[in-house]
């Protein structure tokens, strides 16, 4: 275990699988103590058990991000564990939306509600409990799908284009107050959100990036971690593109 991140306490939400779950390793492998939190309870225990299997500190916290009293009552259990809170990867996300006039109210609410208004419920009870030791760090996870169209993808993209925005405002907010927020907006990454993805969609995604292949949940991982850490204590306010080049044609 590394103890470049040692005595500090980084929350994952959204941190049952996937790039989530790789990003809550990386933090503990990096020495810090990890909270993680979802909807999904047997893959957050898991998570939380591959962390211990590794020498690292970790709890788990059922929560349903859409709810402001499960993300208040996750953040005041981190506090209560841990006794602050200096990093928080917000990753909680659904995927694909369907075509735009075939996209149902309740399909659309749903992805507002888990991919944006998660966001901001997030940052709500994360701000106030880095407040109370002097500050922290917070990364948003966007997408480039919040920068392109892509087709069948219309209620996604207005979501992540919606957390680069809110990103950006709320680092302005509170560069002040010793807070550093940003956003990673991934490319296609190999993960279920993909694999689950209709063929043509997935095959368009998959078929985007310059460098030939799509990305690994630890190349993301890693740009959190760093983003969060005090080698990029000079960077706040921006959306990193982790994308292979898709968005450089």
């Amino acid at each position: 275990m590394s103890e470049s991140l040692k005595d500090k306490v980084a929350l994952v939400v959204g941190g049952s699988s996937g790039i989530g779950q790789m990003t809550a390793l990386t933090f503990a492998r990096s020495g810090a103590r990890v909270a993680v939190a979802g909807r999904r309870v047997a893959e957050l225990n898991e998570t939380m058990h591959q962390i211990h299997e590794a020498g690292g500190e970790a709890i788990a916290v059922p929560t349903d991000v859409t709810r402001a009293t499960d993300v208040a009552a996750l953040v005041e259990k981190v506090i209560q564990e841990y006794g602050r809170l200096d990093y928080a990867f917000n990753c909680a996300g659904i995927g694909y939306s369907g075509g735009l006039i075939e996209l149902c109210e309740e399909d659309w609410d749903q992805m507002v509600a888990v991919n944006l208004k998660g966001v901001w419920l997030s940052l709500k009870y994360e701000i106030p409990a880095m407040l109370r030791t002097g500050g922290g760090a917070i990364v948003n996870m966007a997408s480039v799908g919040g920068l392109i169209g892509t087709p069948g993808l219309s209620a996604y993209s207005a979501t992540k284009g919606g957390v680069i925005a809110l990103s950006r405002a709320a680092a302005m907010e509170y560069v002040k107050a010793n807070i550093r927020i940003n956003a990673v907006s991934p490319g296609g990454v190999n993960t279920a959100m993909l694999l689950n993805a209709p063929p043509e969609v997935r095959a368009l995604i998959e078929g985007a990036h310059p460098i030939g292949r799509t990305g690994t949940t630890q190349e993301i991982a890693k740009a959190v971690v760093w983003l969060c850490s005090d080698e990029a204590s000079f960077v706040l306010g921006h959306n990193m593109i982790i994308d292979g080049g898709a968005t450089a044609q």
